[in-house]
């Protein structure tokens, strides 16, 4: 068996990994960028979730995602992007758009 080969051929090895591991990390903090990115362009919207699709934070009687008992539930929020909330259209709120922040739904 050939010794300097095989010293070679590990050595070759360590280089392509050691290549691959510079390349890995430097992608690194472009990739977490992008990451939280999104959530940095989107708000919570209360009011606008269908039965069941809300986000999170569904108000009394709910825990948390998917969680919502109706359409439009007022204290059930869903992200969307900036500044579409209060252009989308819920049918309890007050205003008929969503809202910032959780509100009293309007009558029937």
């Amino acid at each position: 068996m050939n010794t300097t080969a095989n010293h070679s051929s590990l050595s070759a090895l360590a280089i392509a990994l050691a290549l691959g591991s510079a390349i890995t990390l430097a992608a690194l903090p472009v990739a977490a960028q992008d990451m939280g990115k999104p959530a940095m362009d989107k708000e919570k919207c209360y009011g606008v979730a269908l039965k069941g699709k809300n986000d999170c934070a569904a108000g009394p009687g709910t825990t948390c995602a998917g969680t919502s008992k109706v359409d439009h539930q007022s204290n059930a929020w869903v992200l969307v992007p900036h500044g579409t909330c209060e252009k989308t259209a819920s049918s309890t709120s007050p205003t008929g758009k969503g809202q910032l922040a959780a509100f009293a739904a309007k009558k029937a």
